[in-house]
C-alpha cells in the first residue's frame, strides 16, 4: 500500500463513517420523536451534524498528530540504518542518501546498490505497517466517537446549542492559532536578531550608511575584522531601507492614481457592459507572474527610461529605482483597482441620493460623499498594495540591481530589504554567521515599520470614518 493509496483509502473511510453517523443520528431522533410522541428541541439536522462531528473531529485530530509524528520517526529510523550501513559517510552526504532512499521507496528512481534496495524495501514495509495501524486506529476512534454521540441523541438533547458552542470554540481556536503563529514568527525573528545585535551594535546597524555583508565576512580581511568588532562600515541598513522606501513610493505614485481613478470610473460612471469588460481586463494583470514583470522591467522599461533620459540630457542608470518602481506600480494596479471598486460600490446608495437631492453634481457627490465614506476601505486597499510592493523581490533584482547605494535619486540603482534577505539566506552560507543573521535584523526592522504604518493608517481611517457611523 503506497502513501497516496493509504491516504485515499483513509479519506473514503472517514467520509463513509461521517455520512453514516449523520444518517443514523437523524433516523434515531425521528424514531424517538414518533415513538415517544414528543417534540425535539432542535431540528433533526443538528443531531446528525453533532454525531458526524463526534465521529470525524477526534479522528482527524489524531490523524494530524500521526502525520507529524509517525513519518519523522520512520525517517529517523531509516537514517540510523543508513548510518550503520555507510559508517564512513559524512553527515551531509548521509542526508543526500536519505533523500535518495525516499525517492527509491516511492519508485521514482532505481536503487544504485543492494544496500539501498534493501533499505528501501524495509522503509516501504515499515510505512505499510504504519499505514495499516493508522487506518485501524482511526476506525476505532471514529466508532468510539460515534457511539458516544449516538447514545446522547435524544429529543430533549439541546443539539443546536451544543453545536453553536462547538462553533464558538472552533472560531476561538482558529483565532488563537493565528495569534500564536504571529507570535511564533515574531519570536523567531527576535531571537535571531538578538544574536545578530550581540555582535553588531544597534546604533551602527540602524544609523550606518554602508551595507556590504557579502564582503565584510571574508575571513582574514580588514572588513571582516571591522564587522566582527561592530563597525558600521558593513551593516548599516540606511541604504537598504531607503532603497525600499524609494521603490515603494514610486510604485504607489504609479498605482494609486491609475487604480483609484479606474475604480471610480467602473463603480460610478461606466455602464454595466463596459464595467464587465474593463474590470476583468484589469484583473488579468494580477495573474501575471512577477518574473514576467521582471523581464519586462529589465528588457523594456529600463532601456526605455535610459533612452528617454539621454534625450533630455539625464544620466539614467541601466538599473534604476524608476524602472523597478514603475513596473511594480503596474503590477499592483489590479489590487488597488479591484479592492477600491468593491469598497466604493459598498457605500450606501442613500448617501448618494441624499447628496444629489441637496443639489450636488455627480462629481461633487463622489468627491465630498462617496470617497470620504469609502476612505477606511481605500486605506486598506492602499496598505495591501504597499505590502505587496515592499515584499516584491524579482522585479527589484532584475530592474534595480543589488547595489546598496545611499541615494534618493530614482535614476540610480538601489536595492531593497527583501532582496538582501533573499541574497543572505540563499546559497552556501553558514547559518550562524553574522552575515546570515543580519537578514533577521532586516526582517524584524521591516516588520516593525510595516506594523507602524498599519497602526497609523488604522487610526486615520477610524477618525475619518466616525462621521458615517
Amino acid at each position: 500500500m503506497t502513501f497516496v493509496t493509504s491516504n485515499v483509502a483513509m479519506l473514503i473511510i472517514t467520509l463513509f463513517f461521517g455520512a453514516t453517523a449523520y444518517g443514523l443520528a437523524i433516523g434515531r431522533i425521528r424514531s424517538r420523536v414518533v415513538s415517544e410522541g414528543v417534540k425535539s428541541h432542535s431540528l433533526v439536522k443538528y443531531y446528525g451534524v453533532y454525531a458526524a462531528l463526534w465521529t470525524l473531529v477526534p479522528a482527524l485530530l489524531l490523524a494530524l498528530i500521526w502525520a507529524f509524528a509517525a513519518d519523522p520517526l520512520l525517517l529517523n529510523a531509516a537514517e540510523a540504518r543508513l548510518a550503520g550501513a555507510y559508517p564512513n559517510l559524512p553527515a551531509s552526504f548521509l542526508d543526500l542518501k536519505l533523500a535518495q532512499l525516499r525517492n527509491i521507496a516511492a519508485g521514482y528512481i532505481d536503487a544504485p546498490d543492494d544496500i539501498m534496495a534493501a533499505e528501501a524495501k524495509a522503509l516501504n514495509e515499515s510505512m505499510d505497517r504504519v499505514a495499516l495501524a493508522r487506518v485501524l486506529t482511526l476506525m476505532f476512534i471514529m466508532m468510539i466517537g460515534f457511539l458516544f454521540a449516538f447514545i446522547r441523541v435524544a429529543p430533549q438533547f439541546k443539539a443546536r446549542i451544543v453545536l453553536e458552542g462547538f462553533l464558538r470554540r472552533g472560531f476561538f481556536a482558529a483565532a488563537t492559532l493565528a495569534v500564536l503563529t504571529t507570535i511564533g514568527i515574531v519570536a523567531s525573528l527576535l531571537f535571531e536578531a538578538t544574536r545578530f545585535f550581540s555582535e553588531i551594535s544597534m546604533i551602527d546597524f540602524f544609523f550606518g550608511t554602508h551595507w556590504s555583508p557579502m564582503v565584510s565576512l571574508r575571513e582574514g580581511t580588514a572588513a571582516a575584522d571591522e564587522a566582527v568588532a561592530g563597525s558600521s562600515g558593513s551593516f548599516g541598513m540606511v541604504p537598504v531601507m531607503l532603497g525600499t522606501l524609494l521603490v515603494a513610493v514610486i510604485a504607489m505614485l504609479v498605482a494609486v492614481p491609475i487604480g483609484l481613478f479606474s475604480a471610480i470610473y467602473t463603480a460610478e460612471f461606466a455602464p454595466l457592459r463596459v464595467r464587465n469588460i474593463i474590470k476583468p481586463v484589469l484583473e488579468v494583470l494580477a495573474g501575471i507572474p512577477t518574473v514576467v514583470y521582471g523581464f519586462f522591467a529589465a528588457l523594456t522599461a529600463a532601456p526605455f527610461f535610459r533612452e528617454a533620459g539621454l534625450l533630455v540630457g539625464l544620466d539614467v542608470s541601466s538599473q534604476s529605482a524608476l524602472a523597478a518602481g514603475g513596473v511594480m506600480g503596474i503590477m499592483i494596479i489590479p489590487f488597488i483597482s479591484s479592492l477600491s471598486d468593491d469598497v466604493i460600490s459598498a457605500v450606501p446608495q442613500s448617501l448618494r441620493d441624499g447628496a444629489l437631492g441637496l443639489g450636488s453634481t455627480h462629481a461633487e457627490t463622489i468627491i465630498r460623499v462617496v470617497l470620504p465614506a469609502a476612505f477606511p476601505g481605500l486605506v486598506g486597499a492602499f496598505l495591501l498594495a504597499i505590502s505587496r510592493a515592499v515584499g516584491e523581490t524579482m522585479i527589484v533584482v532584475m530592474a534595480a540591481g543589488v547595489a546598496a547605494n545611499l541615494t534618493i535619486n530614482p535614476l540610480e540603482a538601489v536595492t531593497t530589504v527583501t532582496v538582501q534577505i533573499v541574497m543572505l539566506l540563499t546559497g552556501d552560507n553558514e547559518f550562524d554567521s553574522v552575515k546570515t543573521l543580519s537578514a533577521f535584523a532586516l526582517g524584524i526592522t521591516l516588520f516593525v515599520v510595516t506594523l507602524l504604518l498599519n497602526i497609523a493608517a488604522l487610526h486615520i481611517s477610524r477618525k475619518l470614518g466616525q462621521r458615517y457611523e
